[in-house]
């Protein structure tokens, strides 16, 4: 070998996960706690046991390091499974209620990016970041999303995806528990109680909607392995196409796909390594949650909501978890839906409009300084 040479590693890349059987048992690993923590959830009577029990134990182990694996496309799946079962309970009347409703969604929607944007003025000083940072941080928009809008426009992608996945946990643990342990029922009815149990129907509609959540992905709609499978429900339900409803086992293992996947987005080394970053973003996103819970009174008053549907419509992201809080409480899991869908398609539409007013305003605030 010539001298300044250096030898150089053939680095193999790595193959499949399915085809290391470490990941598989690690996979095993994971749900069995999943499954252990859903259970001890339920049996001590937390509300929405077989979401926030995975949820929990799984987001506690992997803030303490473990190694957790889950399987791809399961929450996708579970997604699919709620959304499908929420879609399929409208009906031409529930329809024409929910669109009644659009000026008070549109109002929601102002109020939210209100006080996000008054959160990002909080969450800048608390953490100690650039204006661009504190701004698509506490946008309610899709992770993803803020975090490549934020670096297009030279902000931390880092920081800001660890304050959206602490805002989404946030929402998870608390407002579920709120809603269930002071709110009170609603009587929404079972629409599809008098529907059928076919289970070939049901695998048809399941992959009806599989395949339009993957036509949709490419699309600029949010969310589209839950709000896919609602447009299908809506359609085959609302037309009288197809009669069936989803069973609750399936209902069941949606909520535990979604708790444990969500769970295993702790990531001690991620948290660790910005710890003024963390705890500001869990500051403000309890701020958020107040905000939504002193909103709720108002919007529930202009709209006759009950208190606890217009709280889970206000709530700062996390639809899916939002929506299954919904159907266990029998509130009108359709009305919240349509909320959380204005509430991403305008944030996701006009986060750089509001963001160069941001930048107005704190260029007033502190400075050209970013």
């Amino acid at each position: 070998m010539a001298a300044g040479e250096s030898k150089v590693q053939e680095v193999k890349p790595a193959g499949p996960r399915w085809k290391d059987p470490s990941w598989w048992l690690r996979c095993l690993i994971t749900y069995a706690l999943a499954l252990v923590g859903g259970l001890v959830a339920s049996r001590i009577s937390i509300p929405l046991p077989w979401m926030l029990g995975p949820f929990f134990v799984c987001g506690a182990c992997a803030a303490f390091g473990a190694k957790l694996a889950f399987l791809p496309m399961g929450r996708e799946f579970g997604q699919l499974a709620v959304g499908l079962a929420v879609g399929l309970r409208f009906t031409p009347a529930t329809l024409a209620a929910t669109l009644g409703l659009l000026p008070a969604m549109l109002a929601a929607t102002v109020y939210v990016i209100f006080f996000t944007f008054i959160a990002a003025l909080i969450f800048r000083p608390l953490a100690g970041v650039d204006r661009v940072t504190a701004f698509f941080a506490t946008a309610a928009g899709g992770v993803a999303d803020m975090a490549i809008v934020a670096k297009a426009h030279g902000g931390d992608s880092s920081a800001v995806a660890i304050v959206h996945a602490l805002r989404v946990s946030s929402v998870v643990a608390i407002v579920p528990v709120l809603v269930i342990t002071f709110g009170a029922p609603g009587s929404a009815p079972d629409t599809m109680a008098t529907a059928g149990q076919d289970i070939l129907l049901l695998a048809g509609a399941l992959v009806l909607a599989y395949i339009v959540a993957r036509l949709l992905k490419p699309t600029p709609l949010p969310n589209p392995w839950l709000v896919g499978p609602i447009f299908l429900g809506l359609a085959l339900g609302a037309s009288g196409l197809m009669k069936i409803t989803v069973p609750p086992i399936l209902i069941t293992l949606a909520q535990v796909a979604i708790g444990t996947w969500l769970g295993c987005q702790f990531k001690r080394e991620v948290l660790l390594s910005v710890p003024r970053v963390a705890a500001a973003g869990f500051a403000v996103s309890l701020f958020m949650i107040a905000a939504a819970a002193a909103g709720c009174y108002v919007l529930a008053a202009a709209t006759d909501m009950p208190i606890t549907t217009a709280f889970l419509s206000l709530a700062p992201a996390a639809v899916t978890e939002m929506v299954i809080t919904a159907k266990v409480m029998h509130l009108d899991a359709e009305t919240i839906t349509a909320f959380h869908i204005m509430r991403i398609a305008i944030v996701c539409s006009t986060v750089l409009l509001v963001f160069k007013f941001y930048s107005y305003v704190t260029g007033a605030l502190y400075g050209s300084r970013i």
